[in-house]
């Protein structure tokens, strides 16, 4: 019986609001499922869909990869937005991207840095299009003496 190959996985966790999402990225034919259900059934909003799916398509790896996704906490949108940053960071680390092997020469007089040879690459994609970017935006919590986070009571001088 031959032996099976074990195939490489590539990590990657986002994070939104409360929403965490722990991405699992192998080479193959373009599956994707979030906590064992297909995309479809998982978000049923086309938004949603489109904020998971979006770094694959960036980077023209929506066929090639199969992603496997784990999230809990949170509410649909925060877990979608969840979820696109797991793929993106699982993108950057799959490439390599996580430091380049030679430092370009620092500007002279605050002039933009030389280019690599006019090459963008996948990790300045994804960071220009915002994908691998943590949105820091939280609930903000109840005050004590207070209806909510800000609203107060009625106040009555007499």
């Amino acid at each position: 019986m031959p032996e099976k190959t074990p195939k490489t996985a590539y990590l990657g966790t986002g994070r939104r609001k409360t929403a965490v999402a722990r991405v699992r990225l192998t080479e193959g034919g373009g599956q994707l499922l979030i906590n064992g259900r297909a995309l479809e059934d998982y978000f049923t909003e086309d938004k949603d869909r489109n904020a998971v799916v979006g770094p694959l398509l960036l980077t023209e790896m929506a066929n090639r990869l199969d992603v496997k996704i784990r999230v809990h906490g949170g509410g649909i949108t925060g877990q979608a937005g969840a979820c696109s940053q797991g793929i993106a960071r699982a993108l950057k680390e799959m490439f390599g991207l996580t430091a380049p092997a030679e430092q370009p020469a620092p500007a002279v007089d605050g002039a933009a840095p030389p280019e690599e040879g006019g090459v963008v690459t996948m990790a300045k994609k994804l960071r220009d299009s915002g994908f691998l970017t943590r949105d820091g935006r939280m609930k903000e919590r109840k005050k004590y003496g207070r209806k909510g986070a800000r609203k107060s009571f009625q106040f009555s001088k007499r």
